[in-house]
């Protein structure tokens, strides 16, 4: 479709609507920027689990549990429309749209579990905080349209959606609507193939922005939450680490993938196909520069470390049938056929071991494997990605393997992409060997760049 908007669109998680404070940081966020917006937002913080937890519930037939957990979302929902919105009719509205989502969601906790049901419970809470939110402004004076994400955001194929379609829906949805500057709707929810309420899985609202700017194609898409961009290392583990200024779309997606919580990993496909600029921003700290990712890359070498836990190593022995034409073909076609990821690979004159990190069918992979040689499964393994573009070109990067004589490293993968040197290491270690490669690499000596 034709760049018809000149949109921005603004996602913001959980933590940064998760009160009723954050909630007014947000339009507050809103207010200081200038031009048209979509805004993507998440559930309340703690409410998806909630949701789940009715779920759960629901397989177990337990209905004192789920009208206790329904009444606990009713009185949170309602108590924040009180703090948010002092207009009588306004703070009416508000509650009615609450008490109507409540009462479909008391409805289909009655039905036999589904995925369908699954998704129509968990995706309520985005519904009821984007209603609260469009009133929120309005009792501001903001003027904003509310949109339901059902109408429009058909996505059959979570790999590769079709963005011209959801643009297509999307500009049918706002041209009767009155002109605005802003519009809301949800994350995490989409329109399946069978044409059912479905999600982009939990963390997917990330997903949702970046689908939306594509099939807008906005000037840029801006991820808020209570983390100021990514940062070199993982903060949780790692004393000193720092926000980086900038990330190619590779290097981004490479540390997604491998690991970093502050983006869903699928979240870079689309932006990379329309070439839209991608900031990652602290609600908490909006002045903040954050992180940029763009396809402008004005330094290369060492940027990042992550780390990728519930890792499977399998290895694969086979002295008979390892140089056999076709034999590789035969392994990777078992994990396609169980739609299951490999995320490491390496061979040599008798073994293949590779790593997933699916294990929902492992037992008939296994099964199925046996055929080709012995097996050896190990669990509870973690993956630790170094990134940085042109990183292959970075001969001091042997640095790092000084620090692993110490550390048990069971598989390295070394020139699959010139940005991602990636290891497996027991869980175990996973923290000494992000404390030690933090050290080697970015403190003991400063990061090469090239040009």
């Amino acid at each position: 479709m034709s760049k018809y908007l000149a949109m921005k669109v603004l996602k913001f998680g959980g933590t940064s609507v998760g009160s009723v404070e954050s909630i007014r940081n947000v339009k507050n966020i809103l207010a200081s920027r200038e031009g048209k917006k979509v805004l993507v937002l998440s559930a309340m913080a703690g409410v998806t689990n909630k949701l789940v937890e009715i779920t759960e519930n629901i397989k177990l037939g337990d209905h004192s549990a789920i009208n206790s957990i329904i009444a606990e979302l009713k009185q949170k929902h309602e108590s924040t429309i009180d703090e948010l919105i002092d207009k009588p009719g306004l703070n009416s509205y508000a509650k009615a749209f609450v008490n109507n989502v409540l009462e479909g969601l008391q409805e289909i906790s009655r039905n036999k579990y589904s995925e369908k049901v699954y998704a129509e419970v968990v995706t309520t809470g985005e519904t009821m905080l984007t209603y609260i939110f469009s009133t929120f402004l309005t009792n501001s004076g903001i003027q904003n349209n509310f949109l339901d994400a059902k109408d429009f955001m058909q996505v059959s194929n979570l790999e590769n959606p079709d963005t011209d379609l959801v643009g297509k829906l999307f500009q049918q949805n706002i041209e009767n609507l009155e002109p605005t500057d802003i519009y809301i709707t949800q994350g995490f929810v989409r329109i399946n193939a069978q044409n059912n309420i479905s999600t982009l899985k939990r963390g997917g609202s990330d997903y949702s922005a970046t689908i939306l700017a594509a099939a807008v194609q906005a000037d840029e898409v801006q991820i808020w939450t209570d983390i100021d961009g990514f940062h070199n290392n993982d903060p949780r583990y790692v004393e000193n680490t720092h926000a980086i200024a900038e990330l190619s779309f590779e290097e981004a997606a490479e540390l997604a993938y491998f690991g970093a919580k502050i983006l869903h990993p699928q979240t870079i496909s689309p932006v990379i196909k329309r070439q839209i600029p991608l900031f990652l921003k602290n609600t908490f700290t909006p002045d903040l520069p954050g992180t940029k990712i763009s396809a402008e890359i004005h330094s290369r070498g060492l940027k990042a470390i992550s780390a990728k836990d519930g890792i499977t190593a399998i290895k694969i022995k086979s002295n008979r049938m390892l140089m056999a034409h076709g034999f590789l073909k035969k392994i990777f076609e078992v994990f396609d056929k169980y739609e299951t990821a490999i995320d490491m690979i390496t061979t040599s004159e008798i073994a293949i071991s590779l790593t997933i990190d699916d294990d929902r069918n492992l037992d008939v992979i296994l099964e199925e494997l046996n055929a080709y040689g012995e097996i050896t499964v190990e669990k509870d393994h973690s993956i630790i990605c170094i990134v940085g573009e042109g990183l292959i070109e970075d001969k001091s990067t042997s640095r790092l393997f000084e620090l692993l004589n110490d550390i048990p490293v069971r598989m390295i993968s070394y020139g699959g992409s010139d940005n991602n040197i990636s290891l497996l290491v027991d869980t175990k270690n996973k923290i000494q060997t992000l404390q030690g490669l933090n050290h080697k690499l970015f403190e003991e000596q400063q990061v090469p760049q090239f040009v």
